[in-house]
């Protein structure tokens, strides 16, 4: 049940991760609420989505890791 857990997240965080690469336009409202204080730019979302596909390649990595 954890593997799934696991899996879920990191396919959660590859398509948002693909998402703000290809269309960080329309990620723009999203991170205006999140990130409330700051102004959320092209730059800001693209970064997150580089650090969300890494979070992704980790997350598959211990999957694969674990099970042999």
């Amino acid at each position: 049940m954890h593997a799934l857990a696991v899996s879920c997240v990191a396919q959660i965080s590859l398509v948002f991760g693909m998402a703000g690469l290809f269309w960080p336009e329309k990620l723009l409202p999203i991170f205006d609420v999140l990130m409330f204080p700051w102004i959320s730019t092209h730059r800001t979302v693209r970064l997150n989505s580089i650090a969300a596909l890494m979070l992704a390649v980790l997350l598959l990595a211990g999957l694969a890791l674990r099970s042999v």
